[in-house]
């Protein structure tokens, strides 16, 4: 199993998981994470840090997935059609 690459959140400093953003080699979305010390708020529902979500610059290196595809010769012009 990969694991996400940890990115130090801007705002409140915590090691969280980023994902790859699609289009965007170099780029990760830090995943939704607590603010500490805000766990609840007055009613009692999780407060997330306001970095959350946030797109950020991933670690280097981050390398492209290459794949290798086999191009067939080019038939020569003067090769008749056969039908």
């Amino acid at each position: 199993m990969k694991k996400l690459p940890r990115v130090e959140c801007p705002r409140c400093g915590r090691a969280i998981a980023a994902g790859p953003v699609a289009g965007r080699m170099s780029k990760g979305r830090l995943w939704r994470h607590d603010a500490p010390g805000a766990r609840r708020d007055a009613e009692g529902v999780l407060v997330s840090c306001a970095d959350s979500l946030t797109i950020v610059d991933l670690p280097l290196p981050s390398v492209q997935l290459e794949i290798e595809i086999d191009v067939p010769a080019p038939a020569p012009d003067d090769e008749m059609a056969l039908f």
